[in-house]
Formats: structure tokens, sequence, C-alpha cells
């Protein structure tokens, strides 16, 4: 096997892409990351990429004002890179050598019960000429708080893929293309009913642009950017001044999950995250009901 380093980075993204099944999206991520590395280090082979070489890297990264998050993002492309190599036999850096910049818990962007309502109860009036798209509007609203979707997994749903929702169930294919069941709520359940109800075309996308004229433009499935501005759109309406995402009302759905009594564990399979400690984020939610559970049982016998 030729030890070029261009020639191990063409087979590296290669394996991550047949053997690993990664998605072409994170194939073009490793890529870019690993790129930036080797152009900035002039490697040209695997033995060359040593502490010094790493350390330097992450000097000038820090220098570029980059956030520690999005650091460490070209130290992973880096791990999984030189994982790979020692899977070959190649020798290199061993991967644990590369730690990860420690950074801050991400405080969680969120919107109050009162305001989360106003939001889902947003996409109602306007003229009849404006119903499909009011009733499309509704049903990504009530689907991505239902369900706790990432956007992603939003925008690429057929019709096809909740036959079972009148079950209020369907499965969704998430990151690392694993397949999870989400769940609906009653209210989603009707919105969704409602919107497809209206909808008199045949176009496979659930989700679709719809025209003035109120008829769905063919082949136009909404992108990530276009739901975005769907929710900013009713946040404003809803009189919201914070900013509203749909990854906000990913937050959401989350923490409503935990206030009412559910285990971490179950959250993290709903939101389809590999790792607990991912899930982990939200576990200051249940902080002030801990508290009242100390304050309740906690030395009684010296009272």
């Amino acid at each position: 096997m030729l030890c070029d380093i261009k020639t191990l980075h063409k087979q590296f993204l290669e394996y991550l892409e047949i053997e690993k099944g990664r998605s072409l999206k994170t194939v073009e991520n490793y890529d870019r990351d690993l790129r930036k590395f080797f152009e900035f280090s002039k490697i040209k082979t695997p033995d060359e990429i040593t502490d010094e070489s790493v350390r330097n890297f992450r000097l000038w990264l820090n220098r570029k004002e980059l956030k520690k998050k999005t650091q460490n993002y070209y130290l992973i492309s880096l791990r999984v890179f030189l994982k790979y190599l020692a899977k070959m036999g190649i020798k290199s850096l061993p991967v644990e050598r590369i730690e990860l910049a420690k950074i801050p818990q991400r405080e969680l962007d969120l919107i109050t019960e009162e305001e989360l309502s106003r939001l889902l109860d947003a996409p109602k009036g306007g003229p009849p000429a404006g119903e499909l798209k009011t009733s499309r509007d509704k049903a990504i609203l009530e689907l991505l708080f239902s369900t706790g979707l990432r956007v992603s997994e939003l925008c690429s749903l057929n019709r096809d893929h909740i036959t079972d929702a009148r079950a209020g169930e369907f499965s969704v294919r998430g990151k690392g293309d694993k397949i999870r069941v989400v769940f609906l709520s009653d209210s989603a359940q009707k919105a969704i009913k409602d919107y497809l109800n209206k909808r008199t075309d045949t176009e496979e996308a659930l989700f679709v642009s719809i025209s003035n004229s109120q008829f769905p433009i063919s082949n136009n499935r909404l992108t990530r950017r276009s739901i975005e501005r769907i929710v900013k759109h009713y946040a404003l309406k809803a009189g919201i001044a914070k900013k509203v995402t749909p990854h906000v009302l990913r937050h959401c759905f989350a923490t409503d999950l935990l206030s009412n009594g559910a285990d971490l564990r179950s959250v993290q399979s709903l939101l389809g995250h590999a790792s607990i400690t991912t899930t982990q984020i939200y576990t200051h939610i249940t902080d002030k009901q801990l508290r009242e559970v100390h304050k309740t049982f906690h030395n009684k016998r010296r009272k």
C-alpha cells in the first residue's frame, strides 16, 4: 500500500463512504477538515503527523479565533483518520495523543410554555386562498414539537413515511442512517391530516413549496432554510422576541419530556442521540425537581 498522504486520504474517504456507510455530506466534512490540516502542516507521509505538527495546527486554529467547538471538529476528523491508519497497520501518531479542547456546557435556547403555545397557534386565520400554506405551516410546527425531529429529518420526509401517522407513530432515518420511531401528539396528527386533505397533487415530499395560486410547486421539497424561515416568521407573528429556530423546538420537546418525568435514556432514544452524553445537556431541567425531592425527603429524622 502506498503511504503518501494523498493516497491514504483518498482511501480513508472511500472507507468512510463504503465500509462505514457515512453520508456524502459527512464524507465532505472529513475531507475539508483533513485538507486544512495537511495544507497547513505540509504533511506528505503519515509518519510526519507528530505532536508538534498537531500542536502548531491547534495554535493556528485558536489564533483564527474559531470557537472551541469548531476547533474540535478538525481534531475529531484527524483522530478518526489516525484511527483508520492504525487499523490499516500504518505507523503514525497514536490517536490518544490528541485531546479535545474543553468547552463550556452549552446553554439551551428555550422559550416559555406560554410562548410555545402562541407559536403553535400562530398559523391560523388569513384569506381562504392561503389555507393550504397555513395548514402546511401548522403541520410543520406541530410535527417539530411533537417528535423532536432534526430539521434535516423533517425535510426528508415523504408522504408514505407517515402512513402509520394515524396510529400516532412512524419511523425516521436519522444521523448515521439509524432508524428510530417517533410519536405524534393528537394535535400533530390532526394538523398533518388537515394539511394532507388539502393536498390535491401527487408530489411525494411531505412538505413542499406552495405557489401564490396555492398549488404545490413540482419537485420543490422544502429546504432546511425554508423551514427556518417559516419558524422565524411565526415566532415574530406570535410576538416572541427571542431567536426561534427548528432546533429550539427540538429543545422544547426534550425539556417537556424531562420536566414531566421522562428518564434520560428514553429521551436519548426519542432524540436519536448516539451517546447519552449529548442528551445530558438537558439534565439541568430536572434540577428543580431534584431540589423538591431533597426538600421533601432528606433528614426527616431530625425534625
